[in-house]
């Protein structure tokens, strides 16, 4: 393995998801075994302009694979987006002796990493920490199998005093502009009705969806709906709505927040950081650059950065049909 990189920098950006702290971990690791310096940077690219840097070694990473968050603390950078703020942060990187980095975030934080490296040829490496699971060229990011065992767990509570009340409820999940987390949390937790962007139900034809389950014997119903779901201008309008065209519920409503972006992550989401930090890390030294390191049927692969930002992901029709059946 060519080996010219002798220091490469990592950071975390944009929102936390549970898995970034072992990513960060294997980051390190995998420098240590490859006797490659590495550094810690704080705050993500506001940090990176200040020069808020730490060496870290194979110990100063111990206890943090099972921890959520991020030990390197995330911030968004304004000063960032300007050509200035980008020449402030190259000039610390090259006065850091730092020769490579590895960005883990979104898309924001992909952008970021890509103009660095094509306005001064610096070598980036991406790896993808969103809840959402909104980025092409990979199967789930970090955080995402994470953060459906904590809307799963949710959902199993709400449903216990749903049922002992005979109500309906509407539970917001996260997801942004996509029905990812709504939809697989909906089969898993048995919801009668799942609101996505991507499918247009019609407040029409779920109060005629809710009133069929009724009929049906249903005594309390739970309705998953992803907070960039188009049916109503919001969930409390969605539950104002059923209100007035429906009789017989007591209509509740639970938006889960940001509990959803925390946690300890699952073995998986450990296992995938684990994986992407050696493939991100040894990318790099291979002379690579300006890629996001990614899952596909079971691998870790290479997708472009422009590709990874300005792809969109696709709902599975299948689970769509397989919510469509389970909730008769």
């Amino acid at each position: 393995m060519p080996n010219k990189i002798k220091k490469i920098g990592v950071l975390t950006s944009g929102g936390d998801s549970p898995g970034m702290n072992a990513a960060i971990r294997s980051v390190v690791r995998t420098c240590a075994y490859h006797n490659i310096e590495c550094v810690g940077i704080y705050r993500g690219y506001e940090g990176l302009i200040e020069g808020d840097f730490k060496s870290m070694d194979a110990r100063s990473v111990k206890g943090i694979i099972n921890k959520g968050g991020t030990i390197l603390k995330s911030a968004r950078s304004k000063e960032f987006r300007t050509k200035e703020g980008r020449q402030q942060a190259f000039n610390k990187l090259v006065e850091a002796g730092i020769e490579g980095l590895v960005v883990v975030g979104g898309d924001g934080s992909f952008t970021g990493a890509m103009i660095l490296n094509k306005e001064f040829d610096f070598p980036v490496m991406g790896i993808p920490g969103t809840i959402d699971n909104d980025i092409v060229g990979t199967t789930h990011t970090l955080g995402f199998d994470t953060a459906l065992n904590t809307v799963v767990d949710a959902i199993d509570k709400i449903r216990d005093t749903a049922s002992s009340h005979n109500r309906l409820f509407f539970i917001e999940v996260m997801g942004r502009d996509v029905g990812h987390i709504a939809l697989n949390t909906g089969i898993a937790g048995g919801a009668e009705e799942i609101l996505i962007p991507e499918e247009d139900l019609g407040l029409d034809r779920l109060v005629e969806s809710l009133k069929r389950s009724r009929k049906s014997g249903k005594t309390s119903s739970i309705v998953i709906v992803a907070e960039g779901d188009k049916i109503g201008k919001n969930i409390f309008e969605l539950k104002d709505y059923v209100d007035e065209n429906m009789e017989g519920y007591d209509v509740r409503v639970s938006v889960l927040g940001h509990m959803q972006r925390g946690g300890s992550p699952s073995c998986f989401d450990r296992v995938l950081a684990s994986r992407m930090g050696v493939k991100a890390v040894e990318s790099l030294l291979e002379g690579k650059s300006n890629f996001m390191v990614g899952l596909q049927n079971n691998n870790m692969e290479l997708t472009p950065l422009d590709n990874a930002i300005k792809g969109k992901t696709k709902i599975n029709l299948e689970l769509l049909r397989v919510s469509d059946i389970m909730s008769t």
